[in-house]
């Protein structure tokens, strides 16, 4: 293949990294709730760096000593103002055992510096309580006497109905000693009021015991799943459906693995965060193609490839759409169902199309499917048809853009017949239409690419050219017959938008196929 012209060569340099597509952000730290479906939705804290998202869980951890159990066993003496210092919720009415929900300052619980908000209460005094009601946790700890001794352990996954505060909030101020005295309890509500009663002991208060010089109690956030954003996917929509999720999004690694649904408090921070992790997914990408397409030929080098939605043809169930990767390398389209992460994995697309051969049209208003508003449609010379969405309108233009590299040839050659006669029809994207015969090599007729004023077809093999004269203004029709006549087709729409493109860069509106094909 001969050398492109300066201008495409800019142009495929400028597909070597996405079009109006955010800035990584690099880092990013924040507190949101996981739904993973089993155990409902709980507070977990995600990091983002460059090329990891870590999603974290709260855990109370031995920092001094050499304890190794995830249990603790405390000593509370009940004081005279403040009782043991500390409210509980929760309880088997609701699944969940009873957690600590408060801790007030200086009293009793915080003085052992081994209760934390957010455990659950297993043993009262060495009898198990984990399946306690709310009000019978309650009863058993006010008629508890002066010393309680409890075991704890901290509830990773508090369901985030129960609405503990988080660790900043942890320590409250003591209650006041005039809200000793109400009667009832709610496992939804703070209980303090009820199991802090006051002391029998008209002597001065008990001190709780405290904890050992060497052994210490910290609540923490501990990595429990890091997920590599090497080709990861970031997700709004419920899967299979044209369905934003509320404020929620999902990210799943190249291996399968997900974060479960992470759902933030507003559509703002919901946003920050998809456009933080996704262009980072991006950038990482990008150097991945880099990388490639420093050890492959120039004719086969990477444009542009990602994660995309397919819709089904005729979708009869829930699962409307799935998830494609998309790759144009070279002259060719390569769709997977999975990256490709080796050479060899190139060879098991699923489908794999000559780029000139196919139409590529961005959707919109009528021509849109469903609620999902960025949508491109491919048609191919076989009469496949793709139906594929992105996420964001600066995907689209990117996608679109690199239809418009990859698609971009010299010059091919197609087998034709006039009346039974074999002849060769050449496509140059500098010289034109050239009409020869296939024997002899001898020209026919030749026409440039300004000279084209229309085509069309009859449905089956063959293709009627309408050229303008430069000498009479004349129009004159030529018709040649192909094996595959919408591959011509396609192939010379190719061309022509990349002489557009050349005219004009914010060309975007690719024309689409049907029986009349209009080309100007």
């Amino acid at each position: 293949m001969s050398a492109l012209p300066k201008s495409l060569q800019q142009q495929q340099q400028h597909a070597d990294r996405p079009l109006s597509l955010p800035v990584p952000a690099w880092t990013k730290s924040g507190v949101v709730l996981l739904h993973d479906g089993k155990t409902g939705s709980h507070e977990v804290r995600l990091k983002l760096s460059k090329d990891v998202l870590t999603v974290q869980k709260q855990d109370v951890v031995c920092v001094g000593g050499s304890s190794v159990s995830n249990e603790r066993t405390v000593t509370l003496c009940r004081q005279r103002v403040g009782g043991f210092g500390l409210s509980i919720k929760g309880g088997a009415e609701h699944n969940v055992p009873v957690v600590i929900s408060k801790i007030f300052k200086d009293q009793a619980a915080d003085q052992t510096g081994m209760l934390f908000v957010g455990d659950a209460i297993l043993q009262v005094n060495g009898i198990n309580v984990v399946s306690c009601t709310h009000e019978e946790l309650v009863r058993i700890l006010r008629n508890a006497g002066d010393e309680v001794t409890l075991t704890v352990g901290y509830l990773k996954e508090a369901p985030a109905f129960l609405k503990l505060p988080s660790s900043e909030e942890s320590n409250c101020s003591p209650i006041p000693s005039s809200d000793h005295s109400s009667g009832t309890s709610s496992p939804l509500f703070d209980s303090g009021l009820h199991l802090n009663g006051g002391s029998s002991n008209s002597g001065p208060s008990p001190s709780s015991s405290p904890v050992s010089s060497r052994t210490r109690w910290e609540k923490q956030w501990c990595d429990t799943l890091s997920l590599p954003l090497l080709m990861a996917r970031v997700s709004r929509y419920t899967p299979g459906t044209d369905q934003l999720r509320p404020n929620a999004f999902e990210v799943i690694a190249v291996d399968g693995i997900s974060s479960g649904v992470l759902q933030c408090h507003s559509m703002q921070e919901c946003y920050d965060w998809y456009q933080a992790i996704s262009s980072n997914t991006t950038e990482l990408t990008q150097q991945n193609m880099k990388m490639s397409n420093k050890y492959s030929p120039a004719h086969d080098q990477i444009v542009h490839m990602g994660w995309l939605y397919e819709r089904a043809p005729t979708p009869d169930t829930w699962q409307v759409y799935r998830t494609r990767f998309l790759a144009l390398k070279g002259h060719h389209m390569h769709l997977f169902s999975c990256p490709p992460v080796s050479t060899r994995d190139w060879e098991k697309a699923e489908r794999i199309y000559n780029v000139f051969e196919v139409l590529c049209k961005v959707l919109k208003g009528g021509d849109l499917q469903d609620q999902k508003e960025h949508c491109f449609r491919v048609m191919t010379s076989t009469e496949d048809i793709h139906y594929f969405s992105v996420e964001q309108a600066s995907e689209l233009a990117v996608w679109e853009k690199a239809f418009q590299t990859a698609s971009f040839l010299e010059s091919i050659t197609y087998n034709c017949l006039l009346k039974g006669r074999p002849l060769g029809l050449k496509i140059d994207f500098n010289t034109g239409f050239t009409c020869f015969d296939a024997e002899t090599k001898h020209l026919i007729w030749h026409y440039k690419f300004a000279q084209l004023k229309g085509s069309s077809d009859d449905g089956m093999s063959r293709v009627k050219f309408l050229f303008q004269n430069t000498d009479t203004k004349l129009v004159e029709t030529k018709e040649l017959e192909f094996a595959n006549h919408m591959a011509v087709l396609h192939c010379i729409h190719s061309f022509v938008a990349a002489k557009v493109a050349l005219v004009d860069p914010a060309f975007v509106e690719a024309q689409g196929a049907s029986k009349k094909h209009a080309l100007s």
